[in-house]
C-alpha cells in the first residue's frame, strides 16, 4: 500500500520508516528542505534506537521517499497520515494551527479519494474540524474520510513499540475507512497484536486518557517516595510490593524527580483543558502537574543539605535528556535544575550520552557551565555527582574509579540508579529518592 505521512519529525519519521519497514511505499513530506536533504542522505535527525536502520533499509530498498511538497505527498496514496506538532498555548489548550494548515493544504491539493489519519495527539472531537476544513477549502464533489489513530509511542524504545503495540487504536466512521486502516496494519494484527476499532472521539480520548493516567502513576510514587523519606521506609519495596498487583502493575512507579518530556506535561494540560472547556474540573490532574512542578525543589534541597552552599562548587552532571535512549531535552528536569545550580553559584561539568548538542544550544558553555566528552571526565575534582536521567551506561560506571576521580564522594541521584548500601560500601555519601 502506498502510505503519505506529513510532517518528518519524531512521530512522522517513526511511523514513515516502520510503515515502509512492513512492505509499504512511503512518502514523507516535511517543510524544511534542509531537513529533506538530510533525510534522503539517510541521516536521522533524531536520536532513536533503531531508526537509523529502517531509514537506511527503505531509502536503500525505494520504499522510503522524502519531499517537501505537499501536493505531491497528498496525491502519491489515498491515505494520508497528519503528523504535525500540537505544542501547548499558554491557556494548556493544544495548538493545531498545523493540523489546520494541513486539512486545508490536502483539501486544495487532492484529485480523489483520501483518508486523513490523525496520528498526532489531539483534543477529542478535532476529527470534526478537520472535516470541517476539508468540506471548506474543497470546493468540488470528491470522497473523504477522517479517521484517528493515536500514536503510543515512547522515546528511546519507539521503533520497538510501533512494531510490538501493545494495543493499535483506530477511530473511523465508515467502512471504507476501516478496511484501509485494518488492510495497513494486518501485518502487525497476524502476529497477534490487537486492534480496538472505535469511533474517531472514543480514539481521540483514548490517547490523553492513557498519558494523563501514566503521569498521574509517576506523580503518586512521588509523593510515597516524600513519604517513605520520613518514615524510613524503602520506595524500592513499596512499589515491588505494590506492582506484584496486576491491577496496578510495576511501570511507571520509579520514584525521582518528575516527568518531563514532548508528551507528558503537554497532555495533562490539555486534557485539564479539555474537562474546563466541557464545564468539568479535573483537580485530580492539577494535582499530578502540582507534584511534578515540586520535584525540582525537592532535589534542589537534598544538594543543598549535603553541600550546605553551592557557591563555587565543583558539580559533576550526569545526564541532561528527560529520559534515557534519547536526544530529546524537551520539557527534561534538566532544564529547570541546571539553571537553579547555576543561579546558586554552581560551576557545573556536564555529560549525556547523546543530549549534549540539543542541551548546549539552550545553554551556552561558559567558564560555570562546561560539557566534557565523558562521564569520567565529568567527575574530575567534583565535590558531587548529580544523576538527573537513569542512561544504562551510568549504572554501568566504575563508581570506584569515580570515587578516585573525584574530591568529595558525594552523589545526589536523582533517579535512584544505585543501590544505597554498595555506594556506602564503595566509600560514598550517598543520597537517593525515597530510601535512607
Amino acid at each position: 500500500m502506498r502510505v503519505t505521512v506529513i510532517g518528518g519529525g519524531y512521530v512522522g519519521l517513526v511511523t514513515g520508516a516502520c510503515f515502509s519497514h512492513l512492505g509499504n511505499e512511503v512518502l514523507i513530506v516535511e517543510k524544511v528542505p534542509e531537513k529533506v536533504e538530510k533525510l534522503r542522505r539517510g541521516e536521522s535527525p533524531i536520536y532513536e534506537p533503531g531508526l537509523d536502520e529502517l531509514l537506511k533499509e527503505g531509502i536503500e530498498g525505494g520504499s522510503l521517499r522524502f519531499t517537501t511538497d505537499i501536493e505531491e505527498g497528498v496525491n502519491f496514496s489515498d491515505v494520508v497520515f497528519i503528523c504535525v506538532g500540537t505544542p501547548s498555548l499558554p491557556d494548556g489548550s493544544a495548538d493545531l494551527s498545523q493540523v489546520e494548515e494541513v486539512a486545508r493544504l490536502t483539501a486544495k491539493s487532492m484529485k480523489s479519494y483520501k483518508l486523513l489519519v490523525e496520528k498526532s495527539t489531539v483534543p477529542v472531537n478535532t476529527h470534526q474540524l478537520v472535516k470541517k476544513t476539508v468540506q471548506r477549502y474543497l470546493g468540488r464533489d470528491i470522497p473523504f474520510d477522517v479517521a484517528s489513530n493515536p500514536e503510543f509511542l515512547r522515546e528511546g524504545s519507539a521503533v520497538y513499540d510501533f512494531l510490538n503495540p501493545d494495543r493499535i487504536v483506530v477511530g473511523v466512521e465508515g467502512d471504507k475507512a476501516r478496511e484501509i486502516m485494518e488492510e495497513l496494519y494486518r501485518p502487525l494484527t497476524e502476529r497477534g497484536f490487537p486492534l480496538l476499532v472505535t469511533d474517531p472521539a472514543t480514539a481521540e480520548l483514548i490517547k490523553h486518557a492513557s498519558n494523563s493516567f501514566l503521569a498521574m502513576k509517576i506523580s503518586f510514587i512521588n509523593m510515597v517516595a516524600d513519604l517513605c523519606e520520613r518514615t524510613g521506609a524503602d520506595i524500592e519495596l513499596v512499589a515491588e510490593g505494590m506492582g506484584y498487583d496486576k491491577r496496578i502493575g510495576r511501570a511507571f512507579l520509579n520514584a525521582g524527580i518528575g516527568y518531563g518530556g514532548s508528551c507528558f506535561p503537554k497532555d495533562v494540560k490539555a486534557f485539564i483543558k479539555i474537562a474546563e472547556d466541557v464545564g468539568l474540573d479535573f483537580g485530580l490532574l492539577r494535582e499530578v502537574e502540582k507534584i511534578n512542578s515540586e520535584r525540582i525543589g525537592r532535589f534542589i534541597e537534598k544538594v543543598l543539605n549535603a553541600l550546605w552552599t553551592l557557591k563555587d562548587k565543583k558539580i559533576a552532571v550526569w545526564g541532561l535528556a528527560f529520559k534515557p535512549n534519547t536526544d530529546d531535552i524537551r520539557e527534561a528536569p534538566s532544564l529547570k535544575l541546571i539553571p537553579e545550580l547555576l543561579k546558586k553559584g554552581a560551576r557545573i561539568r556536564a555529560y549525556d550520552p547523546k543530549a549534549m548538542e540539543n542541551f548546549s544550544r539552550v545553554f551556552l558553555p561558559g567558564d560555570d557551565l562546561m560539557y566534557v566528552q565523558d562521564k569520567y571526565e565529568a567527575v574530575k575534582g567534583a565535590e558531587a555527582l548529580l544523576i538527573l536521567t537513569e542512561w544504562e551506561e551510568f549504572a554501568k560506571a566504575d563508581m570506584e574509579k569515580v570515587r578516585e576521580l573525584m574530591e568529595l564522594p558525594i552523589v545526589v541521584d536523582g533517579r535512584n540508579v544505585f543501590k544505597p548500601n554498595h555506594m556506602r560500601a564503595l566509600g560514598f555519601e550517598y543520597y537517593s529518592i525515597g530510601r535512607s
